[in-house]
C-alpha cells in the first residue's frame, strides 16, 4: 500500500457536478457583483446545510466571494455575489 500526502487544493470532488445542487451552481455562475440575488426554498435545515457547503466549495474553487442571508420564518435562502 502506497500512501502519499498531497494538497488539498489538489482534489476535487466531482459528486457535486451530478448532485440535486446542480441547478444552484449554474445559476451561481450566473450572479453579477452588485446585482440580483437568488431566491432559494428548503425544505429542513439539512439541505440548508446543504446548499451553504456547496456554495462554500464554490467560493473556494472559483475564487468568488458568495454570500448569504437566511429567511427562517418563510424557509428560504438568498445567495448573492459580493465585490
Amino acid at each position: 500500500m502506497k500512501i502519499k500526502e498531497v494538497s488539498r487544493s489538489d482534489i476535487r470532488i466531482s459528486k457535486k457536478s451530478s448532485s440535486k445542487f446542480r441547478p444552484l451552481i449554474e445559476a451561481l455562475d450566473k450572479l453579477k457583483p452588485n446585482g440580483n440575488a437568488l431566491e432559494v426554498t428548503y425544505a429542513n435545515d439539512k439541505e440548508l446545510n446543504s446548499m451553504r457547503n456547496v456554495v462554500y466549495t464554490y467560493n473556494r474553487e472559483t475564487g468568488t466571494k458568495i454570500k448569504s442571508g437566511k429567511d427562517s420564518v418563510n424557509g428560504k435562502i438568498y445567495f448573492f455575489r459580493d465585490k
